[in-house]
């Protein structure tokens, strides 16, 4: 079946690249965190940092369109996974490096979760340290130039990631650009969603347990009634086997009728 070798093929795609897109994707974590941490930098280099930003939007991009083109059903593979598509449109729309920073979590997201051997517990610590990461450097880059703003530092900026994402909010560091404060909306989201996530992963796991315990009794029961109809099953045939013995002649004081029908004693 051709739309059965495209799945196929698809699928083998996708196991191939999944570690080099990863690899990619921290490639593009250091090209976006090196020009916020050091302001400092020459020309050259800044330039290099966007064009590996560019290089690695262009490599998801085309993973993106290869698997469209490896799938049978393109439009129901274009709804079952909009956010990649959007996260592909989105630094076509405004070359702002916040949008190649959306793009980059919702993809690696997406490349993560499809990974069999990534559990869910290291999916939500890497999408927490993830969020943290790069939600500080990217208040960092809005706030540190605003007139009234109050992170400047690197510090700052993982300290307020840290109480937002958690939802503590103390208030002593705050944006104070329209910009800023749609981070702080998205860091508050993604931190309640993770949280659930992570009281769901964690009540799974005990459920989990209770589950077991519930099996292993289940089958030590069972076991316990299969003995027990075995023993009932040995006590009837030894019944049956006794009733047999006494009517052939035997005598329930142990005494033995002879063929002369004299009586014999075992004592005689």
């Amino acid at each position: 079946m051709p739309g059965m070798a495209d799945i196929q093929a698809r699928e083998r795609w996708e196991r191939r690249t999944q570690g080099p897109l990863l690899l990619l994707s921290v490639l593009f974590a250091v090209a976006y965190a090196v020009p916020i941490v050091r302001t400092d930098l020459t020309p050259w280099v800044r330039e290099a940092c966007r064009a590996v930003e560019w290089g690695v939007w262009a490599a998801f991009a085309l993973d993106y369109a290869v698997r469209l083109r490896l799938t049978p059903r393109r439009w129901a593979f274009v709804r079952s996974q909009p956010l990649a598509l959007l996260a592909v449109l989105l630094p076509l729309l405004q070359p702002l490096r916040l949008l190649r920073l959306v793009f980059a979590l919702l993809l690696v997201g997406q490349r993560a979760r499809m990974a069999s051997r990534v559990r869910v517990t290291t999916y939500v610590a890497g999408s927490c340290l993830g969020l943290l990461v790069f939600g500080s450097l990217a208040v960092l880059e809005v706030e540190r130039n605003s007139p009234n703003g109050n992170i400047t530092t690197l510090g700052d900026a993982v300290w307020w990631s840290f109480t937002t994402m958690t939802t503590v909010g103390y208030g002593d560091l705050a944006p104070t650009t329209g910009l800023g404060r749609l981070l702080a909306i998205g860091l508050m989201l993604s931190g309640i969603a993770l949280l659930g996530v992570v009281t769901a992963n964690i009540a799974a796991w005990f459920i989990a347990r209770f589950d077991e315990e519930d099996a292993a009794e289940r089958r030590q029961t069972a076991v316990i009634e299969d003995l027990t109809a075995e023993v009932r099953a040995l006590r009837a045939e030894v019944a049956e086997l006794r009733g047999g013995f006494t009517d052939s002649g035997g005598h329930g004081d142990g005494t033995v009728t002879g063929a002369a029908g004299h009586v014999s004693s075992p004592r005689s």
